[in-house]
Protein backbone atom coordinates (compact mmCIF):
# COMPACT_ATOMS: atom_id res chain seq x y z
CA UNK A 1 0.00 0.00 0.00
CA UNK A 2 1.13 3.34 -0.92
CA UNK A 3 2.33 5.73 1.99
CA UNK A 4 3.98 8.92 0.27
CA UNK A 5 2.03 11.35 -1.68
CA UNK A 6 0.68 11.29 -5.40
CA UNK A 7 1.66 13.32 -7.82
CA UNK A 8 0.55 14.60 -11.33
CA UNK A 9 3.09 17.04 -13.34
CA UNK A 10 1.69 19.35 -16.76
CA UNK A 11 3.54 21.43 -19.05
CA UNK A 12 1.69 24.50 -20.05
CA UNK A 13 4.33 26.89 -21.47
CA UNK A 14 3.23 30.35 -22.16
CA UNK A 15 0.41 30.22 -19.93
CA UNK A 16 0.39 32.65 -17.24
CA UNK A 17 0.48 31.38 -13.75
CA UNK A 18 -2.50 34.09 -13.07
CA UNK A 19 -4.91 31.99 -15.62
CA UNK A 20 -4.63 28.64 -13.81
CA UNK A 21 -7.91 27.80 -12.00
CA UNK A 22 -8.28 24.57 -9.97
CA UNK A 23 -11.23 23.14 -8.67
CA UNK A 24 -12.22 20.05 -6.59
CA UNK A 25 -15.39 18.17 -6.31
CA UNK A 26 -16.69 15.25 -5.46
CA UNK A 27 -13.16 13.65 -6.07
CA UNK A 28 -12.53 15.22 -9.69
CA UNK A 29 -9.75 17.66 -9.91
CA UNK A 30 -10.42 20.35 -12.52
CA UNK A 31 -7.70 22.23 -14.07
CA UNK A 32 -8.80 25.43 -16.06
CA UNK A 33 -6.33 27.88 -18.07
CA UNK A 34 -6.27 30.06 -20.53
CA UNK A 35 -2.91 30.60 -23.11
CA UNK A 36 -3.21 34.09 -24.53
CA UNK A 37 -0.82 34.58 -28.09
CA UNK A 38 1.50 36.87 -27.45
CA UNK A 39 1.20 40.40 -28.26
CA UNK A 40 3.40 41.00 -31.76
CA UNK A 41 5.10 44.11 -32.76
CA UNK A 42 3.07 43.52 -35.82
CA UNK A 43 4.70 41.28 -37.78
CA UNK A 44 2.46 38.76 -39.18
CA UNK A 45 2.75 35.14 -37.68
CA UNK A 46 3.16 32.43 -40.17
CA UNK A 47 3.64 29.00 -38.18
CA UNK A 48 3.56 28.39 -34.65
CA UNK A 49 3.93 25.44 -32.39
CA UNK A 50 1.29 26.31 -29.86
CA UNK A 51 -2.39 26.68 -29.82
CA UNK A 52 -3.94 29.47 -27.89
CA UNK A 53 -6.94 29.98 -25.94
CA UNK A 54 -9.26 28.54 -23.02
CA UNK A 55 -8.36 24.61 -22.17
CA UNK A 56 -9.56 22.48 -19.10
CA UNK A 57 -8.41 19.01 -18.08
CA UNK A 58 -10.24 16.96 -15.31
CA UNK A 59 -8.55 14.17 -12.99
CA UNK A 60 -10.24 11.91 -10.88
CA UNK A 61 -8.94 11.29 -7.30
CA UNK A 62 -9.48 7.76 -5.92
CA UNK A 63 -10.76 7.68 -2.05
CA UNK A 64 -7.72 7.27 -0.83
CA UNK A 65 -6.34 10.49 -1.56
CA UNK A 66 -6.73 13.58 0.64
CA UNK A 67 -7.75 16.64 -1.74
CA UNK A 68 -8.17 19.24 1.11
CA UNK A 69 -4.51 18.90 1.62
CA UNK A 70 -3.51 18.92 -2.24
CA UNK A 71 -1.12 22.07 -3.29
CA UNK A 72 0.25 23.05 -6.88
CA UNK A 73 3.13 25.01 -7.85
CA UNK A 74 4.12 26.54 -11.21
CA UNK A 75 7.43 27.13 -11.93
CA UNK A 76 8.91 27.11 -15.91
CA UNK A 77 5.47 25.95 -17.40
CA UNK A 78 4.75 22.97 -15.23
CA UNK A 79 2.40 22.84 -13.29
CA UNK A 80 2.90 20.22 -10.39
CA UNK A 81 0.17 18.63 -8.22
CA UNK A 82 0.87 16.67 -4.50
CA UNK A 83 -2.00 14.87 -3.21
CA UNK A 84 -1.03 12.94 -0.01
CA UNK A 85 -2.29 10.26 0.98
CA UNK A 86 -5.70 10.01 3.40
CA UNK A 87 -5.28 9.18 6.59
CA UNK A 88 -8.13 6.36 6.57
CA UNK A 89 -6.09 4.54 3.59
CA UNK A 90 -2.52 4.50 5.58
CA UNK A 91 -2.16 0.67 6.99
CA UNK A 92 -2.00 1.10 11.05
CA UNK A 93 -1.67 -1.88 13.29
CA UNK A 94 -5.32 -3.61 14.35
CA UNK A 95 -5.06 -5.13 18.32
CA UNK A 96 -6.67 -8.42 18.71
CA UNK A 97 -8.72 -8.83 21.76
CA UNK A 98 -9.55 -11.56 23.95
CA UNK A 99 -7.35 -14.39 24.44
CA UNK A 100 -7.78 -14.23 28.52
CA UNK A 101 -11.92 -15.47 28.93
CA UNK A 102 -10.63 -19.29 26.40
CA UNK A 103 -13.26 -21.91 27.21
CA UNK A 104 -12.59 -25.24 26.62
CA UNK A 105 -14.92 -27.00 24.38
CA UNK A 106 -15.99 -30.28 25.04
CA UNK A 107 -17.10 -32.54 22.12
Amino acid sequence: MRTAPSWSTSTSPGVSADSIDLTVEQNVLTVHAERKPPVGDGAERVVDERSYGVFSRQLFLGDTLDSDQLTADYTAGVLTLKIPIAEKAKPRRVEVAGGADRKEINA
